[in-house]
């Protein structure tokens, strides 16, 4: 802040009152602090009333859904969901899913972890090559591979399976892991690794008991964010995934709920079955966004 000074009667020197020019920058950025906050509580109301609709509409009856859709519900059907739970199979999905997605994030957290360290914190012949060809799988979108994909997976024998859904996820999700864990081993400390070292820690130890505990902050946000990514993926098992239902997963699950029930009219049990799809998410988000906070900004400071 600019400021003038003066001389007091009592010969104190006395700040003067900030000039004109920071006033208008204060007052220009209140301005701006003003609109932004605005702007970021109609998006967040834009977000947030979609989610709040399903979630109400899911304890309705058909006919108020239909004569009454931006209403409260008149009673707490719990009804609906249990008979999204059991008819619509959405159980059985979801526990799909579960299996699924854990198998996948865990191959992808080790296998990202440990190539990314390697590449952080290693020097050898064909680093950068081999480091750019993990990165460079960023710019290929899944559509793009679709066809290729689909013949690999099922020449492999691995069609219709869990194991060959888990392969595909973690392949798709390694780049991005790679790149984002690569930046966050680079800022941690060397001196810390080369203290166990000296003290006759071995490199596989160093990684497993020293290194990924420093690295919690940034292995949670990947991790969220892989996790967010194979629960909500549909277009990868709906291509790989074909045949036998009782191996769906949520995504093939809830496309499937869309289709029947709207036949059928039961909407009730199509919202009911699309919150129980929604919950694991907004749980894994709100219990887990000060790490993802600190995890993001943690791997960009020394």
């Amino acid at each position: 802040m600019t400021t003038l000074d003066r001389t007091a009667s009592d010969g104190t020197a006395v700040a003067d009152r900030p000039v004109p020019q920071d006033r208008k920058l204060r007052r220009d950025l209140g301005i701006a602090n003003v609109f932004s906050h605005w702007f970021l509580l109609l998006w967040g109301a834009v977000t947030a009333l979609p989610l709040l609709w399903m979630f109400l509409s899911s304890f309705k009856s058909d006919g108020e859904i239909l004569s009454d859709p931006w209403g409260l519900p008149g009673a707490l059907r719990f009804e609906n969901w249990g008979r999204a739970w059991t008819e619509a199979h959405i159980g059985q999905y979801f526990l799909n899913s579960a299996i699924v997605v854990t198998g996948s994030l865990t191959l992808t957290m080790l296998m990202g972890a440990t190539a990314a360290y390697v590449f952080a914190r290693y020097e050898f012949r064909g680093r950068q090559f081999l480091y750019y060809l993990f990165v460079g799988g960023m710019m290929f979108p899944v559509f793009l591979a679709l066809v290729p994909l689909f013949f690999v997976v099922r020449n492999a024998g691995l069609f219709g399976t869990w194991t060959g859904l888990v392969l595909v996820y973690a392949a798709y999700s390694l780049p991005f892991t790679v790149f984002f864990l690569t930046a966050f081993f680079r800022t941690l400390p060397t001196a810390v690794a080369e203290a166990a070292l000296m003290d006759g820690c071995g490199h596989f130890r160093l990684f497993f008991r020293v290194m990924l505990p420093m690295a919690r902050p940034g292995l949670i946000s990947i991790a969220i964010f892989n996790f967010l990514s194979h629960w909500n993926q549909f277009i990868l098992p709906q291509v790989l995934m074909q045949g036998d239902d009782s191996k769906w997963v949520l995504a093939q699950g809830l496309a499937a709920l869309a289709v029947s029930q709207g036949y059928e009219g039961d909407y009730s049990g199509l919202f009911a079955g699309l919150t129980i799809a929604t919950l694991p998410v907004l749980v894994v988000y709100i219990l887990f966004q000060r790490q993802i906070q600190s995890g993001l900004t943690a791997g960009q400071l020394k």
